[in-house]
């Protein structure tokens, strides 16, 4: 509709153009002639030197014996008519009532071409139809039609318990007497909850390909505007177009931007956000029933969304969407390696099993990756090795090759990494070591690479403490090498891992029996949220970082205590890691036992070279894995 109303404009607009145009081109002769006075006329007639005439309401036009063209203007009382005929000179005569409406055309065209003008650009700058000049308390809700691209709920894997809750809506809308004669009504709401990438912006899509009613979509940021009162008024116009839709669906997209809890003080109170949720929380469930109009929302902060707004009757069901677990990632490989021609050595499994806490979104993403690699080589299919660089690339950051080290940084990034390869090693519950690498990636010089070999939900007191252990490795494989005096600013990503789990420890999962089972978490920075008015004595805080200190250095001692234990192994891995540069984890074992990292199997065999569990970096910026350690670049 707004094209066809775009194509009408500039089709008048030129058609305008065209009529201005034959009009200046009309009288283009006119401007060309040369205009001389009536006694001038009268003399040339006089004395025959004017071969035609042509009169045009005061004006007249004439030709010389010589070609040229005149203009004069004749006085009101002059016969001009009668003494030209006497002379014999034809005489011919312009339509007055045509002359007159191609002038009033010329004078009113720049008034018509300025309101058509103005109009178009308040229509453009107010968004145009809804949004018009008048319309700014129109909704913004779009209907969703797919024709192409539509997705379903088979485009939809890894999280089969929101899609079966959501399943039921969409049966429902199909067929609501199986459900309604058993005294059962449909939800008025649904709100899916998840962190970022689940999918929960694809579970609504693929309600809207499968449920075969109108689906309006809206972002939250749409109803807030500077004035106030409008957001309220796009609610109302909304949920106006449902009901003449109904049944329909309402997709809100990012709640929380406008269902933010109210009396957080913004605005005494009466603020336009509030009275834009007030608004939805009556529409929504009011003295007005909105039968047939459900409403699908999804946010990644339930947290600060209103009460009012999650209880039944308005959500009437609250989908958790998560990050899937082993089998919904391979699930979801496969949906999006659909379009992508895999190699005969791809196994979808192996790389699920690299990839713990990825979102559907980071694994589109691996996939999209492993693409453009085997494309940047000229492959006519993904292979696995395109696979392992596109993760390694995802989490840790691209190679920085260019990047120039001296032989001293190259060492004390080998010592260092070493360091926490080999204390991972030997602790028992830590994760496995898959990589170390010394090759610069994001913002670190080197990184050890440690993940699960399955989905990890809670973590152990002695697991942490490990943990601890490891992460600390750096600093005591530094201090080790080349003494405390040389120690560099390479543990710093460290420290600060370090000290966030042995805080996590502390104040918020009990792991300390000085501090106790308390959660001090919030009051100790500063929050107030749920704990208004708790706060924390100056010897609660420093019995906390007494605490914390005393799990980082156990944490430290314990490392510096290993790496003395197996000062051979680890040297040798540090001479292994700046000849070879990366090294995976069967081949760190090797070098460790003085074996070359790779032997003639592993050259002739590919495809047995992705049987061991297949895990890739995830860099220290991720906090949904463990952190492996890494010296950071030095400052400049």
């Amino acid at each position: 509709m707004g094209n066809a109303r775009n194509i009408a404009f500039w089709v008048v607009l030129f058609l305008l153009i065209l009529a201005l145009f034959n009009l200046f081109s009309g009288t283009g002769g006119t401007m060309q002639s040369t205009s001389v006075s009536y006694s001038e006329f009268v003399r040339k007639v006089d004395n025959e030197e004017v071969s035609r005439v042509t009169l045009d309401g005061e004006q007249v036009r004439f030709r010389g014996e010589d070609g040229q063209d005149y203009t004069t203007i004749k006085p009101e009382d002059a016969e001009v008519t009668q003494m030209l005929i006497d002379q014999g000179i034809p005489v011919s005569a312009e339509s007055q009532e045509q002359s007159g409406f191609q002038s009033f055309l010329l004078s009113l065209l720049p008034f018509v071409l300025l309101v058509a003008i103005w109009i178009y650009f308040m229509n453009r700058m107010q968004g145009g139809g809804r949004g018009g000049a008048m319309g700014f308390g129109k909704s913004k809700a779009k209907l969703l039609t797919e024709k192409q691209g539509r997705v379903t709920f088979d485009d939809v894997a890894g999280i089969d318990e929101a899609k079966e809750e959501l399943e039921e809506i969409v049966e429902f809308l199909r067929n609501p007497q199986k459900f309604s004669r058993l005294g059962g009504k449909i939800p008025k709401g649904a709100l899916l909850v998840g962190p970022p990438g689940t999918g929960k912006t694809l579970l609504a899509r693929a309600i809207a390909g499968e449920a075969g009613v109108p689906f309006f979509t809206i972002s939250g940021s749409d109803f807030v505007e500077m004035f106030v009162g409008v957001g309220a008024s796009r609610v109302r116009d909304m949920f106006e177009q449902a009901k003449k839709n109904a049944p329909c669906i309402v997709f809100i997209d990012e709640i929380d931007a406008v269902g933010r809890a109210r009396g957080a003080g913004y605005g005494g109170g009466n603020d336009e956000r509030e009275q834009t949720l007030n608004q939805l929380l009556v529409e929504m469930d009011g003295f007005e029933a909105n039968e047939g109009v459900i409403i699908v929302a999804a946010t990644n902060r339930k947290d600060v969304l209103d009460p009012a707004l999650l209880r039944p009757g308005r959500f009437d069901r609250q989908v958790t969407v998560p990050n899937p677990d082993i089998k919904g990632r391979e699930k979801i490989l496969g949906v999006h390696a659909r379009k992508t021609p895999l190699g005969p050595d791809v196994d979808l499994r192996i790389i699920a099993r690299g990839t713990p806490g990825f979102s559907g979104a980071d694994l589109a993403n691996l996939v999209n990756e492993a693409a453009l690699m085997a494309a940047r080589v000229g492959r006519r299919f993904v292979t696995m090795e395109d696979f392992e660089q596109a993760k390694d690339k995802v989490m840790m950051g691209a190679e920085r090759r260019s990047m120039v080290l001296t032989p001293d940084q190259k060492e004390k990034t080998a010592f260092h990494e070493a360091g926490h390869a080999v204390v991972g090693l030997t602790l028992p519950k830590c994760d496995p070591v898959y990589k170390a690498t010394i090759i610069p990636r994001g913002g670190a010089l080197g990184m050890v690479v440690s993940l699960p070999e399955m989905d990890r939900l809670n973590w152990h007191k002695s697991e942490c403490e490990q943990k601890l252990a490891m992460t600390m490795a750096g600093k005591a494989a530094e201090i080790i090498k080349y003494g405390e005096d040389e120690v560099s600013n390479g543990p710093a990503g460290d420290i600060q891992q370090a000290s966030q789990l042995a805080r996590a420890m502390v104040m918020r999962w009990g792991m300390s029996d000085k501090v106790g089972n308390i959660d001090y978490a919030e009051a100790h920075e500063g929050y107030s949220g749920n704990t208004a008015g708790f706060s924390v004595s100056a010897h609660t805080k420093e019995l906390i970082e007494e605490e914390v200190r005393r799990l980082v250095q156990e944490g430290y001692e314990s490392a510096y205590q290993i790496l003395t234990e197996r000062k051979a192994d680890w040297e040798r891995l540090a001479e292994g890691l700046l000849e070879y540069e990366t090294l995976t984890g069967d081949e760190i074992a090797r070098v460790m036992r003085g074996e070359p990292p790779h032997t003639d199997e592993d050259e002739g065999d590919n495809e047995d070279k992705g049987n061991a569990p297949s895990v890739t970096a995830i860099p220290k910026t991720r906090p949904k894995n463990k952190p492996s350690g890494g010296m950071e670049p030095e400052p400049t």
